[in-house]
């Protein structure tokens, strides 16, 4: 099992970039995979074709609300988390042909994700040996980070835009990695597709990590994602795709 998670700046693409890698590792094979949305914005699922409300599933949070505020459960005695743990495999898993699908929702109470992210922490703990691969599409935030979700990765791909504030933000990012102790075999700058071309030296000597390449702009991905349809159904020679599956070979995933 190998562990890959996505992050960035809103805007970057990195919602995309885990559905393109997905739809990468299926044309490939190579499955089963479980992706995970931690992200509270929720764009994964629609852009893989999941609807958890349709399917009768529920986020982690919402678990978590119907479980210990609207059942009346406590959070007194067993850990909450591992009570919560079971109803996640449960209730909160789209399970299909090639991959499964969770997410972590909303928050569950105002200000803080604590307990959902130690939810699937727990979660993650127990069940990713299952897979082959097991992709994070994170909140754009780096709090993550702080809390953990999980303390071994292998591969971290950071979409970069042309923006100071991006730049700032990887070399946070590698800064937090490293200070609560993440265990990760890689970390990845990949442009974004407003990212141009000419600043990737830039970024490679300025950050001290290794570039990938970009993801190439590409109208048929804007008009899936306004359309709500399922990137892995974009054709296979689609611009961002190509650009994907190359980053991807480069990275190693031959």
């Amino acid at each position: 099992m190998k562990l890959l998670v996505t992050i960035g700046r809103g805007g970057t693409g990195k919602t995309s970039f885990v559905a393109l890698m997905t739809k990468y590792f299926i044309e490939k094979g190579v499955t089963p995979l479980l992706l995970v949305d931690a992200d509270p914005d929720q764009n994964l699922g629609e852009m893989v074709g999941v609807d958890l409300k349709e399917e009768g599933k529920k986020t982690i949070s919402e678990l978590l609300v119907q479980t210990f505020l609207q059942e009346g459960g406590t959070t007194v005695g067993v850990p909450p988390t591992e009570r919560i743990e079971s109803r996640i495999w449960t209730h909160g898993m789209y399970e299909g042909d090639d991959f499964d699908f969770v997410a972590l929702g909303t928050k569950w109470v105002e200000g803080c994700y604590c307990l959902p992210n130690a939810a699937l922490k727990g979660a993650l703990g127990s069940l990713t040996k299952n897979y082959k691969y097991v992709l994070i599409d994170s909140p754009a935030g780096l709090e993550h980070l702080n809390r953990r979700i999980t303390s071994k990765v292998n591969d971290i791909f950071d979409i970069i835009d042309p923006s100071k504030k991006s730049f700032h933000h990887i070399e946070r990012a590698y800064r937090i990695a490293k200070e609560v102790k993440i265990d990760f075999d890689n970390f990845y700058i990949v442009g974004g597709f407003r990212f141009p071309e000419e600043l990737k030296e830039k970024a490679r000597e300025s950050l001290r990590l290794e570039y990938l390449g970009k993801i190439a702009r590409d109208e048929k991905v804007e008009e899936y994602v306004l359309a709500g349809k399922s990137l892995l159904e974009l054709p296979s020679d689609s611009p961002a795709y190509v650009s994907i599956r190359k980053i991807l070979k480069n990275a190693g995933y031959t």
